[in-house]
């Protein structure tokens, strides 16, 4: 039996900018609810939700946190992501996890860039969402001009729900626009002036109520809270309501306009395939086909791996044998845990639409579905920035391998991956704060240090030109010999090409067979004829390839988007071998390649750089020695601006220190992988002749 009704579970991620108080809030709700009893306060270090070391020492979320409680009736999951956009990846997961998003605003700073990302992010889920703006009590608070920035920006589907009385150190609490008190001194705007505009999101969800409503009938507040619900769902109402979360003032407003108008899991629509690729719409139905999601995967010192499970349907049991789609043979569930926060219970079963966490299962991981159907990927922004590491102590190199793979398996943002070039492990993550707070949680949980260096670009070569070409590797040095000679054809194979399309008998006339690498955007076409190179020397041929590919041509860079086919070739009865014949694959794509128009690619980087309008100038200026290209601009609500812009990443490696000494700490920016592009001429002949002297310094 599931432990909760469907209709009674509100699955809420609390979402924002930094620095909005959304982990106050949180702790907040857990201490009001008596499910926590001890003190919580981020600046005092004893936060419920921000546990972990890194965070205690910084005072902010680092990692998103499930925490649990009860409320009117319904039984809440929620989940605190951090507010800073190094760590949107956390978010991403969470949003999975949910059915309706609170972003949380800063009443004094307004809307942050991180803001309207998540509100992005949370539309593009299909997800409810609930603006609260906290910190009503400080000082300097404009609430009509930044309600109206919210409207503007967001859309006019966001009516307040509670309007604030006084501001400030004058703020006493909230005042119901739904049903307005009679004494409505202090309010900073009148709460009639709203209620018809929010009684009306309120029912347009539903035609026949709404035709009513005109004619003079208004529903009752059981079914407005109904109707609520179902409008916050499908996006004709966003509530925006107002709190102080330290001062303790509109909180017990706010926990109860959730458990009223936060939507349960019935009422968002969710879609998986079946084992023949047929979408299915499921149903929160305990008693339906098993269907859920890993969205978080965290590595506990104490319980070892973490996997937080989202059910969409079905019912999950201890005990139970369950198909994994990242395992090959069916998992046991040893033990169901509820999570709070840093802490764990053990369950005995969980239902449709409820949160909950597996341990020890080291084959499932982020993005996994239990059961026969299979939900779409999360999909998480690829991580730019990039540091060499190595351990600070002789010795640690296996240690570190284990705990950089704990922190891969924690966070999807963060990737690792060995240089064939370099030998260099190469540690790739969001930002500089996002590496700098990995290495710490390195230092601390697995006691490794590291040293590293200035971020690698991860440039790629490729040609413009068809080419063709042949090479001979022939080798006699007292016995057996070293015979085998390839002939190959190159041709560029651009990002995006269908192989299907490309790979045709017009072009491949004697074409047997293809393989395609994905990673490397590769194909290769054999079309040899008359077994001119026999069969069984093909794989080597291959090998060959794919290590050039690694290795590079004209700068040491891995190579991308090329097709070669092989056509011709000649081998030796005795002295013919697979070595030999790697080695002429490997050769002939190097003296082809070279006569095909080389070139670099880089990775180009989509930036949207938030900063108050006085400094547009600056920025666009900046842009443009960076050899960027500014493609427009939008409004981030009240004076700020964001500037939406390309460019290259090796320009943009150090932005936050850039963009901070512009604007004097008043900017923010988030930075995301757009396309690669040709390096300019001189600074590819710049790169180039940097490799030639690392070689020869090598040699």
């Amino acid at each position: 039996m599931a432990l909760h009704k469907v209709e009674d579970i509100r699955n809420i991620a609390f979402c924002g900018h930094g620095t909005a108080g959304k982990t106050t809030l949180v702790d907040k709700f857990l201490n009001k609810t008596g499910t926590v009893k001890r003190p919580a306060s981020v600046d005092d270090k004893t936060s419920i939700c921000d546990f972990d070391e890194e965070e205690k020492h910084h005072k902010h979320t680092i990692e998103a946190s499930v925490v649990h409680f009860e409320h009117g009736g319904k039984h809440f999951n929620v989940i605190d992501t951090p507010g800073y956009p190094d760590f949107i990846g956390q978010t991403i997961g969470a949003l999975r996890a949910v059915d309706v998003a609170v972003i949380v605003i800063n009443a004094h700073s307004g809307i942050g860039v991180n803001t309207r990302r998540v509100f992005k992010e949370s539309g593009d889920a299909g997800l409810g969402r609930i603006i609260v703006i906290n910190k009503m009590d400080t000082e300097n608070i404009d609430y009509p001009k930044l309600l109206a920035s919210i409207q503007e920006l967001f859309g006019s589907a966001c009516v307040p729900y509670n309007v604030p009385i006084g501001s400030g150190h004058d703020f006493k609490g909230v005042a119901s626009v739904l049903h307005p008190p009679a004494d409505t001194t202090g309010a900073l705007i009148d709460p009639h002036k709203y209620s018809d505009k929010l009684l009306e999101s309120i029912i347009e969800i539903d035609e026949e109520v709404t035709a009513k409503y005109f004619d003079g009938e208004v529903p009752d507040d059981a079914h407005l809270a109904d109707l609520a619900a179902h409008a916050v769902a499908g996006g004709t109402l966003i509530p925006v309501l107002c709190c102080a979360g330290k001062a303790d003032l509109g909180v017990n407003e706010l926990l109860d306009a959730l458990a009223l108008c936060a939507p349960s899991p019935a009422l968002v629509p969710r879609k998986a395939k079946d084992a023949s690729g047929n979408e299915v719409e499921l149903k929160p139905d305990p008693a339906g086909p098993l269907v859920a999601q890993v969205f978080k995967t965290r590595i506990d010192p104490f319980v070892q791996k973490i996997s937080f499970v989202r059910l969409f349907s079905g019912t999950l049991k201890k005990e139970d044998t369950v198909h994994a789609s990242t395992a090959r043979k069916g998992l046991k569930i040893a033990q169901l845990f509820r999570v709070q926060a840093s802490e764990t219970q053990p369950i005995d079963a969980a239902g449709a639409g409820d949160i909950v966490a597996l341990t020890k299962m080291e084959d499932l991981h982020t993005n996994c579905t239990l059961g026969d159907y299979t939900m779409t990927p999360i999909k998480f922004p690829t991580p730019m920035v990039g540091l060499a590491v190595t351990p600070k102590t002789r010795g640690d190199e296996a240690k570190l391998s284990g705990a950089l793979h704990k922190l891969v398996e924690e966070d999807p943002t963060f990737h690792t991956d060995r240089d064939q070039q370099t030998h260099e492990l190469v540690a790739t993550g969001m930002s500089e704060l996002h590496l700098q707070l990995l290495r710490e949680r390195l230092k601390r949980r697995d006691k490794v240090e590291l040293e590293s260096h200035e971020p690698k670009i991860p440039y790629r070569e490729t040609i413009a030109n068809n080419a063709e070409g042949s090479y001979r590797h022939k080798k006699q040095s007292g016995g057996r010999g070293q015979f085998g000679e390839v002939h190959i054809r190159m041709y560029p194979f651009p990002e995006g090409t269908k192989v299907e399309d490309f790979v045709t008998k017009a072009r491949f006339p004697s074409m047997r067979e293809f393989h395609f690498d994905k990673d490397s955007n590769f194909l290769w076409v054999d079309s040899i004829v008359g077994g001119t190179i026999p069969n069984n020397f093909l794989p080597a041929v291959e090998k060959g390839f794919k290590e050039r590919l690694g290795k590079g041509v004209i700068a040491g860079y891995r190579v991308k988007n090329v097709c070669v086919e092989v056509h011709f070739g000649k081998h030796h009865p005795v002295d013919s071998s697979e070595a030999a014949f790697k080695t002429a694959g490997s050769m002939a794509f190097r003296n082809v390649f070279q006569q095909a128009k080389p070139s670099l690619l880089e990775p180009i980087v989509t930036l949207h750089v938030t900063v108050p309008g006085e400094k547009l100038g600056d920025i666009s200026s900046d842009m443009s020695g960076r050899r960027g290209r500014v493609l427009g601009m939008d409004s981030a609500g009240g004076d700020l601006q964001t500037v939406n812009a390309v460019v290259p990443l090796a320009e943009v490696t150090t932005y936050a220190r850039a963009l901070s000494s512009i604007t004097g700490g008043q900017g923010s920016y988030t930075m995301e992988f757009s396309h690669y592009d040709v390096v300019p001429g001189n600074i590819q002949k710049e790169i180039m002749e940097k490799a030639v002297m690392k070689e020869e310094e090598e040699e």
